[in-house]
């Protein structure tokens, strides 16, 4: 009887250890991708290797800068992207309580001002954004692409629809996120990227 279980389980354990390997390999930490937020530009830098990869018009908060619960403002400081959220949904597919609606918008679309495409959950790792993730600080999608470029968000970090999508697609869990009070141009004119490491 012992033996008939073992030569049934056999090859079922050859097909589950590279499973389970292959997914402990997909849950590195990405350690090769920073962004880099500017409230200044309302702008969002990739850098991947110490290297500027692409820019992205965005919107911080309206309310200004800071972490205090409740004050919807977008805190400043290095963070990490803590959770992916979205995947395989088309741009523009609407989100509530990080659940996807079934609902789609096209950028633009009057009246509404949901969270769309994807989610990037940010967790602080300093005391002055301590509370970013319990505050449910992301980097994610709007329909309102025509106020991205100035500061319009309730405390997130606010990207166009098809901008977020690029972005979830080239980052991944840990990647680091600092968002700057001051310009990008300085960061990059001085070429500086290692002061974000």
């Amino acid at each position: 009887m012992k033996r008939g279980i073992t030569r049934l389980l056999l090859p079922l354990i050859g097909l589950i250890l590279p499973l389970t390997f292959a997914s402990c390999g997909s849950s590195r930490m990405d350690e090769r991708n920073k962004m880099i937020v500017s409230v200044r530009d309302q702008k969002l830098l990739l850098v991947r290797d110490g290297k500027p990869v692409k820019s992205y018009p965005v919107s911080t908060s309206k309310f200004g800068v800071g972490d205090i619960p409740n004050s919807n403002r977008t805190p400043l400081g290095r963070m990490k992207v803590a959770k992916k959220i979205g995947g395989g949904e088309p741009a523009g597919a609407v989100f509530k309580s990080r659940q996807p609606t079934g609902e789609v918008l096209k950028p633009n679309a009057p009246g509404r001002d949901p969270i769309v495409s994807r989610i990037l959950w940010l967790t602080g790792t300093e005391s002055n954004n301590k509370n970013a993730f319990r505050r449910f600080i992301y980097i994610h999608g709007t329909p309102e692409v025509n106020r991205l470029g100035t500061p319009a968000s309730y405390g997130c970090i606010r990207m166009g629809t098809t901008d977020v999508v690029d972005l979830y697609n080239r980052v991944g869990t840990g990647a680091e996120v600092y968002v700057i009070r001051g310009s990008l141009k300085s960061t990059t004119k001085q070429r500086n990227y290692t002061a974000f490491r």
